[in-house]
């Protein structure tokens, strides 16, 4: 990736801390060695900080995580630095902290919002540094001096990152808005999100019509950017829309230079929401994905298809979860209920794991139980019809299934079918990210 060049200002930083005294340089760098073991801790704990205190910061799985690259590239920059006495103006910004910017501008998150999140990763990494200092055993006269060159190293790193990013996202943001031949998102989101909305101003700016049913998709290609990804995307949803045989061209917009919203327009008919259906009627590109929300009509359609198709794409898209299939609906089974869960990734752990006992285990064994359980479900516990399914005897089935209930009797608490369905449900959808590592 190029990074932006930056100004003739930006090279160094206004204040550049002045030597300091070898016991003080000692201190900082002891307490740095102490919290290199916990900067996973630190990079976690302060990206869930500014996710829940800024707005956009971390709006799905993917941004949360390009988040919490950056997050952790800068915590450990600074340990870095006060470990061995780095001078700041000898610094490069980390390649996460600059794509990070990229993607808020790119999704017209306001550039105050990222500056908002650099001065609170400088309060919070202040706190922790404070916190180590007041457990050293050290003099008054040098702890004040201590906390003032670590605050004046601080706030030296902050004042130069804050300007190097900022113009990386007002570069980006540039380029971003020279972008044609899709809807500028900030129109899309004034719709979305604004309580009476100027729906005329809408239709007119993008000849899109909200009196009638909506069927919202995201579409997405991971892996690394490449420069015709978006063009790739419209064309995408396009040929979706003809092969839906809706009533006018879908609405498209980019979100970024990887994911693009659509809106297929239809008139009394029923779209097909099905996603097994919807793979056989249209093509999907092969590094292609989509998300599918469920019908609606109107302005109130319009948004709660589309909040749908990105609970399904949140879904589909945590990290570390098994590969997604091409096209994930809303209305899939279990999709809809996993998307609050996956919300609090460690509330869902907890949760599979008292529900299913052992039957939580990542295991190969326990994970051919699970399979086989959760078709004995979905076949409204049919030993007959989960051995047709998955091509076993049916005395096998019964022999699995047996061994199954077993398993999750070993729970803290008992609990009924339905949450039994549900939480193997989860652990189909987020795999290892909820299962229990074998010891």
């Amino acid at each position: 990736m190029t990074i932006s060049p930056i100004r003739p200002d930006q090279r160094r930083p206004s204040r550049i801390p002045a030597m300091a005294d070898a016991n003080v340089v000692a201190i900082l760098a002891d307490i740095a060695r102490t919290l290199k073991a916990r900067e996973l801790e630190i990079t976690e704990r302060m990206s869930a900080l500014m996710a829940r205190e800024i707005a956009n910061l971390a709006d799905d799985p993917q941004l949360a995580e390009t988040l919490e690259a950056s997050v952790h590239g800068n915590v450990s920059t600074v340990i870095h630095v006060l470990a061995n006495d780095i001078p700041v103006d000898h610094l490069q910004p980390t390649t996460a902290a600059v794509e990070y910017a990229r993607r808020l501008a790119q999704r017209e998150v306001p550039s105050n919002s990222l500056v908002r999140a650099y001065h609170m990763g400088q309060n919070e990494m202040l706190r922790i540094y404070y916190d180590e200092i007041d457990r050293r055993a050290v003099s008054a006269p040098l702890a004040l001096a201590v906390v003032k060159r670590l605050t004046e190293i601080i706030y030296s790193y902050i004042e130069w990152i804050t300007l190097y990013v900022f113009d990386a996202y007002e570069a980006e943001r540039s380029r971003w808005s020279s972008f044609r031949g899709s809807v500028r998102s900030s129109t899309v989101h004034a719709v979305l999100a604004t309580d009476t909305p100027d729906t005329a101003a809408f239709e007119a700016e993008t000849g899109y019509r909200l009196s009638r049913t909506h069927l919202a998709v995201i579409l997405w290609r991971p892996g690394p950017e490449q420069p015709n990804t978006l063009n790739l995307l419209d064309t995408q949803a396009r040929a979706i829309a003809r092969g839906l045989h809706t009533d006018s061209p879908p609405l498209v917009t980019a979100i970024d230079r990887h994911t693009a919203w659509a809106w297929l327009p239809f008139g009394s008919r029923e779209p097909i929401t099905n996603t097994t259906e919807l793979r056989s009627r249209v093509h999907i590109a092969d590094d292609t994905q989509l998300a599918v929300g469920l019908p609606g009509e109107g302005l109130d359609g319009f948004r709660r298809s589309h909040q749908q198709a990105r609970a399904a794409y949140f879904v589909a898209t945590v990290p570390g979860t098994p590969s997604p299939p091409p096209v994930v609906g809303f209305g899939d089974p279990g999709v809809a209920v996993t998307s609050l869960l996956a919300k609090d990734l460690d509330a869902a752990r907890a949760w599979v794991r008292e529900v299913l006992g052992e039957l939580a285990d990542d295991t190969d064994q326990a994970a051919i139980l699970r399979r086989t359980l959760s078709t004995y479900y979905a076949t409204s516990e049919s030993h007959v019809h989960t051995a047709e399914s998955l091509t076993l005897h049916r005395n096998t089935v019964k022999y699995r299934v047996t061994k199954a209930i077993e398993a999750t009797r070993s729970g803290t608490v008992p609990h009924d079918k339905l949450d039994i369905a549900l939480a193997l449900q989860i652990c189909r959808l987020l795999g290892a990210r909820v299962l229990r590592r074998p010891t």
